[in-house]
């Protein structure tokens, strides 16, 4: 129903953190972080939220987090770690406000009452309980999977091409040639 048509939720999380001098994986450390934050005090966009349709935006997201640390950096000529922690916690907010609500709005308009969550931010706590709260207002019902099984989309691909390899199912030609596609439009794939 929608899509990235740049940076996904993770990439925000992870390149979020790495502007806010947090190791990688960001998104784990970022959540931390916010815990100790203000939600309130710095205001950030919310990309996309009112396009209707259901795709995702979020390269805008981290440009307004970088400007904001080199306004707090220009007025106070230093960031505190309570600046970081605000600033994560905004992030954050921002994020699963974005995801949440497009993916209720699909949910509505698709007119299902299950939500599966998959995926690295998918353990996300924010988002989690914020999506669990919303759907029941609903009717729906939200579907994760266990915290340790949330990992990157990346990760679930070579895991279950590993799966395939070992159970003997190699469907791949290696005398032919492929086109790698960052971004595979989800209408073109013949099922």
């Amino acid at each position: 129903l929608g899509e990235t048509l740049d940076d996904a939720a993770g990439e925000a999380f992870d390149k979020s953190a790495k502007l806010l001098g947090l190791a990688y994986p960001g998104g784990p450390a970022l959540s931390k972080l916010a815990e100790k934050g203000d939600v309130t005090r710095i205001q950030l966009p919310r990309p996309m939220l009112h396009s209707g349709d259901f795709d995702f935006s979020f390269s805008g997201l981290k440009t307004a987090v970088l400007t904001a640390l080199r306004k707090m950096e220009k007025e106070q000529n230093t960031i505190t770690d309570q600046d970081r922690a605000d600033l994560a916690a905004a992030t954050q907010t921002a994020i699963v406000d974005v995801l949440a609500i497009k993916s209720l709005k699909a949910l509505k308009q698709s007119g299902l009452k299950r939500l599966v969550v998959a995926g690295g931010v998918g353990a996300n706590r924010l988002l989690r309980t914020h999506l669990v709260t919303e759907a029941s207002k609903m009717g729906a019902t939200v579907y994760f999977p266990p915290i340790d099984l949330c990992t990157d989309n990346g990760a679930m691909i070579a895991f279950a091409a590993a799966m395939r390899v070992k159970h003997g199912i190699q469907t791949v030609d290696h005398n032919a040639s492929f086109k790698v596609q960052p971004r595979w439009d989800l209408e073109a794939v013949a099922i």
